[in-house]
């Protein structure tokens, strides 16, 4: 019979490693709820001020719950694992302006900037500002362990899933991990209340959460990268009216990124009177970019969506 277990953020670990023995072990088919840090470590609170930013010191890693072992997952199966929720642990999140971190330079935001968002209602992320965005969270990382020995950041994304920052991989969404290492050893942290397709700034509404998942494993079934099949439409909350867009084109689809929202945070300041961090904070946790165009040579388009919903 199918069991339901828990783990709590008191044991977390910040690196990718096969070595690191399961916290638990489960059969296919359990379900784990998952407490889990935010990913500055429970560093901020919403008395932070934009000082605190440079303060942190340097990135660790994220603070991942788990691993979890999944009893029968060898290498070449597949962990099959159902998103069943995901929700706020604490009434507030954070975002963060870092200089030299995110798309765009140090030049264009050379100092520190910290917005920290009233969550505690459930249903949207708030300032002091009449702007709402929805609330729509998922885990920026989940993964398994690598085949790999040793440590392993946990920054980039890689084959193993891990800082993937995929918005849509919400509640209701199934993904598909490639197993690596016997008992698949399953990690997962860093909660996004809200996020832009991007997460432009390096920060999407970062905080902590609690995280309810099912795990299945798939025989012989192998994948190179993870996949996932969505539960229904993408960003229902925020898909609910009207849409400003702004266009980037050029040969470096890097570059065209930059240059949507660029041309994004002038909007955000010129029309609805927002500070330029304020407007590159709502670019990195509600604009979505899009690569509309990559056919034409020599010029690629880049879009930058912005949910006009958010502003009341």
């Amino acid at each position: 019979m199918a069991r339901t277990h828990a783990l709590d953020a008191g044991t977390v670990h910040y690196e990718w490693n096969n070595a690191l023995a399961p916290r638990l072990v489960i059969d296919p088919g359990d379900t784990v709820v998952f407490d889990t840090r935010d990913s500055a470590d429970g560093y901020y609170s919403p008395s932070s001020t934009h000082g605190d930013v440079l303060a942190r010191g340097p990135f660790r890693g994220h603070p991942l719950t788990g691993p979890v072992g999944v009893r029968g997952a060898r290498p070449g199966d597949l962990l099959v694992v159902e998103i069943l929720d995901v929700a706020p642990r604490a009434p507030f999140g954070w975002t963060a302006i870092r200089p030299g971190r995110g798309l765009l330079p140090e030049h264009d935001f050379p100092k520190p900037f910290l917005q920290i968002w009233d969550v505690s209602d459930g249903v949207s992320a708030r300032t002091g500002r009449d702007i709402a965005v929805p609330l729509e969270p998922f885990p920026g990382v989940m993964g398994t362990a690598l085949d790999e020995p040793g440590a392993h950041s946990t920054m980039p994304p890689r084959k193993n899933g891990g800082n993937m920052d995929i918005k849509q991989l919400v509640k209701g969404t199934t993904l598909y991990l490639p197993v690596w290492v016997d008992g698949a050893l399953f990690s997962v942290g860093d909660g996004h209340g809200a996020q832009g397709d991007g997460e432009v700034c390096v920060t999407a509404v970062e905080m902590m959460a609690r995280v309810t998942l099912r795990f299945g494993v798939e025989r012989g079934r192998r994948l190179a990268e993870p996949q996932f099949r969505t539960g229904g439409p993408l960003a229902p909350r925020a898909d609910r009216g009207p849409w400003f867009v702004t266009t980037a084109h050029g040969p470096d689809l890097f570059a065209a990124a930059q240059q949507a929202v660029r041309y994004m945070i002038e909007h955000l300041v010129r029309e609805r009177g927002v500070s330029r961090e304020e407007a590159y904070i709502l670019a990195s946790v509600a604009v979505d970019l899009k690569i509309s165009e990559i056919v034409d040579a020599p010029n690629w388009i880049v879009s930058a969506f912005l949910p006009e919903t958010i502003f009341g």
